[in-house]
């Protein structure tokens, strides 16, 4: 190996470190918490090292984001294709979303608060890798329409949406109701949707 491709390698492996360890600040303090100089203490580097490699805290915050959608989109991804019938796509992929909200809140959070710009992190994640994409094709196909950002899927995607994360924060925020009704209420509102998009006409 090469001097410059072992310099590149191991400055690729400071950055994952820098980010692992603030995710690993926030999943014990908060986001609140988060700032340089904890991270820096956390890897044993000096302040200014960290600042060669993201600018400012909402460098990093930014690149955790992208992070996390990737992740999601890969959750999504690999619920979609064990389906073959477009309802039990359509199921699985926001049943994936719902475990993801949980299991990685920290990113979720993160993802999906006040702060996120959502247009900015559909020009950082590769075409097709958000959940967006990911879903609107088969929402596209039940409906019988070509093209997936059609305003009709899109509206669809936002219903679907608006509901699965409404009771992710409810969730999130307190525990109201047990797993098991909450799931069964998510499963309810999703198959309400999709059989509103069965029972459409057929666009032409």
């Amino acid at each position: 190996m090469g001097s410059k491709e072992r310099i590149h390698r191991l400055k690729e492996q400071t950055r994952v470190n820098i980010l692992d360890a603030a995710h690993e600040i926030v999943k014990d303090e908060g986001w609140q918490a988060l700032s340089m100089r904890k991270i820096a203490d956390k890897i044993e580097y000096t302040a200014p090292i960290i600042y060669e490699y993201y600018a400012n805290k909402e460098a990093i915050l930014l690149e955790l984001t992208k992070k996390g959608f990737m992740l999601l989109g890969a959750r999504m991804n690999e619920a979609k294709t064990k389906h073959k019938e477009l309802g039990d796509q359509i199921e699985a992929m926001w049943l994936a979303y719902w475990n993801f909200a949980f299991e990685q809140k920290e990113y979720y959070q993160l993802m999906f608060g006040v702060e996120v710009n959502c247009c900015i992190m559909d020009e950082l994640l590769p075409a097709g890798s958000t959940p967006y994409d990911i879903a609107a094709s088969t929402i596209a196909e039940m409906m019988g329409i070509s093209d997936p950002d059609d305003d009709r899927v899109c509206t669809k995607y936002y219903t679907y949406w608006s509901i699965v994360h409404g009771l992710i924060s409810i969730n999130i925020v307190r525990k109201g109701t047990s797993d098991e009704i909450n799931r069964q209420i998510l499963k309810d509102a999703i198959t309400g949707i999709t059989r509103s998009l069965r029972n459409q006409p057929q666009a032409e």
